[in-house]
């Protein structure tokens, strides 16, 4: 069993305009439930459990144009942790970025750029 500061893999969120529609448009896809409602943050919960996929909306998204480099794929992890401070600093010493710190969450930077939660929720 992994020690406190350990993260754990939690979820998958992707930025977008719409989180609702985004998140109809994959529960569909999945065969998963699609929970009501056209707030800024919508999970979408595997029937059988297991990792979620959830849908945060981003103000001034840009669509990825992928294959073109011009605009890159986007998406960050959350990885939920028990003690925050203490995954902090483990996430440092391995060569994470720290970029930003609310109240349950910060947000970092990998080594080459992608970003990342740690989480407390």
């Amino acid at each position: 069993m992994p020690g406190a500061a350990v993260p754990r893999f939690d979820t998958v969120t992707i930025d977008c305009p719409d989180p609702a529609a985004l998140a109809n448009f994959y529960g569909e896809l999945l065969e998963w439930p699609v929970p009501r409602g056209d707030g800024d943050y919508v999970a979408l919960d595997p029937p059988g459990g297991g990792t979620a996929i959830t849908f945060q909306r981003a103000a001034g998204f840009v669509a990825p144009t992928w294959p073109d480099p011009s605009v890159p794929q986007q998406m960050h992890l959350d990885l939920a942790v028990d003690d925050l401070d203490a995954a902090h600093e483990r996430a440092i010493a391995l060569g994470a970025r720290h970029l930003d710190t609310q109240e349950k969450f910060r947000v970092y930077a990998d080594p080459i750029g992608h970003t990342f939660c740690l989480c407390s929720w």
